[in-house]
């Protein structure tokens, strides 16, 4: 095998002369584009706006824990010492 030799070729570009401007395809390219655009900023606005109830969400779960170590907390500090002390035993 030689290695200085490629096993593939690509093929050349075919350039026609012939083909001439279309401006239609122009006005349907940029069509395409204001629709992509428009697209893209409903994206971000459904992005925004799910985001902005998962921060919601995110901040109503936080205060539950925050209650609930609280309440624990509470109840851990109220606790009775017991009535009866043991005695040492020597």
């Amino acid at each position: 095998m030689d290695e200085d030799k490629p096993t593939h070729t690509l093929p050349k570009p075919v350039v026609n002369a012939s083909v001439t401007f279309d401006p239609s395809r122009m006005i349907g390219i940029i069509k395409r584009k204001a629709l992509i655009k428009d697209l893209a900023s409903v994206y971000h606005a459904e992005c925004l706006n799910s985001c902005q109830e998962l921060l919601a969400l995110q901040r109503k779960w936080d205060e539950l824990c925050e209650e609930r170590r609280l309440v624990e907390d509470s109840r851990k500090e109220t606790t009775r010492p017991p009535k009866r002390s043991k005695k040492n035993r020597h």
